[in-house]
């Protein structure tokens, strides 16, 4: 038998009454579950100007080189290198944010390396070739200069072996071969920021990729996630971003003035397991507000769905890490990315498509005539997430990202998304 909204039963309740975040749960399932977060400040106000130069540092940073710029005399020490590995169209428009930034702050050296997957244009010149002759992503993010600073390598192992800092933004499923071949390649000092949306999915259970990127490579990870579609802040309208940092606010505080700009605000929270997972769940609500589009069901099912999935993406993050943290899904990272992603996004895009065929052609068919090589993530995700969910005997607790994977292999029909079965979803 199936229902319609909302999503859970009144049985979900005992479902959940082993977890540690028990305490939390009127919070989860009440009708006004979000009011008492609502006078929730920002984790951290606003750090100094993105153009201005901080001023000398007294603090011991985690890395001296990196952070700490300035010896006893006033006089720079070191800068920093950066190296952007990845440069799709989030790649790209990051290179252009940090290349502007590099040129003002004497903190880094100019040069942004940029490390390209390697391709043959239809012109038949290299990709690298192009960008460094055009400056511009002739592929990913056509009619934008990234400015002159940012050089493209094919090369990895020369693209990194210099930097002190460098930035992953590659879709996640590559990230454990990347990290492979770098092993023994990177510099001990180096701090590492991921900007990447995803999961990898072990036998011992989901392992983040910022944790993949430290536990590989021995390095310190921070990530970056916000409401940030690519195109828009390629051409400067506003945007905020959220950068999760675990213990050292030096750090964090470098990659705030690293990636900041009068059109583009960052704010550091010390969360990286909470701000990386907002990251990497959105994607999966948007697929399943892609399927509302596709069958004209209108923005009030629409906002259901967007509110459902925060609700999930909430319960799930803290169930994996009790250290999650509640004003986190109201940063940049976590309610806005969800709205502007469920707006906008290439995830909600393709999903549509998938609903207006009836599900009837595959993701990966649409995925190769819609987007021009770049890659999904939600459909990807929402299958880690289920395997995640399958294995712990949480399917129940989840109907909607259960529903998302299922109506994605052809399993349920893309009208499921606002059903919800008493039956746990098939395995």
């Amino acid at each position: 038998m199936r229902f319609h909204f909302p999503l859970y039963s009144s049985s979900s309740f005992s479902l959940f009454s082993d977890f540690t975040f028990i305490s939390s749960l009127p919070l989860i399932f009440s009708s006004s579950h979000f009011s008492p977060f609502i006078s929730m400040a920002p984790a951290f106000e606003p750090l100094s100007p993105p153009h201005q130069e901080a001023e000398p540092q007294t603090a011991t940073p985690h890395h001296a080189d990196t952070v700490n710029n300035f010896g006893n005399d006033g006089q720079v020490v070191s800068k920093s290198k950066v190296t952007v590995v990845g440069s799709g169209n989030w790649g790209s428009v990051a290179a252009k944010l940090i290349a502007s930034n590099t040129l003002k702050l004497n903190s880094f050296h100019d040069e942004v390396r940029m490390w390209v997957f390697e391709e043959t244009l239809q012109t038949g010149e290299k990709l690298t070739d192009v960008i460094n002759k055009t400056n511009e992503n002739v592929k990913y993010l056509p009619g934008i200069k990234l400015g002159k600073n940012v050089i493209a390598d094919p090369d990895l192992d020369n693209a990194v072996k210099d930097a002190n800092m460098l930035v992953f933004v590659t879709p996640h499923q590559f990230m454990e071969g990347i990290c492979k071949r770098l092993v023994g390649k990177v510099r001990g000092d180096v701090e590492a920021i991921s900007l990447i949306k995803g999961m990898e999915v072990k036998m011992e259970g989901p392992c983040m990729i910022s944790n993949l990127i430290s536990e590989q490579l021995g390095i310190n990870c921070s990530v970056l996630m916000g409401a940030n579609i690519a195109n828009e802040i390629a051409v400067e309208k506003f945007s905020e971003a959220t950068v999760g940092y675990r213990d050292n606010r030096e750090i964090a505080e470098q990659w705030v003035k690293l990636f900041s700009t009068p059109y583009f605000m960052v704010t550091p929270v010390q969360d990286v397991e909470g701000v990386e997972l907002c990251g990497t769940l959105k994607n999966v609500v948007a697929i399943a507000a892609g399927f509302v589009d596709g069958l004209e069901m209108g923005n009030n099912t629409k906002a259901a769905i967007m509110r459902i999935g925060l609700r999930e993406m909430r319960a799930f993050s803290k169930l994996l890490f009790s250290s999650v943290r509640d004003s986190t899904f109201f940063e940049s990272c976590g309610v806005a990315d969800v709205i502007t992603t469920c707006l906008g996004g290439r995830n909600r895009k393709v999903a549509e498509a998938f609903a207006r065929n009836g599900g009837k052609r595959s993701f990966d068919d649409l995925e190769a005539e819609m987007l021009q090589g770049q890659k999904l993530q939600g459909v990807s995700t929402a299958r880690e997430v289920y395997e995640v969910l399958s294995h712990r005997g949480w399917l129940e607790l989840f109907p909607l990202f259960a529903t998302v994977h299922e109506i994605c292999v052809g399993r349920l029909p893309p009208s499921a998304i606002v059903e919800y079965s008493e039956k746990k979803p098939s395995s």
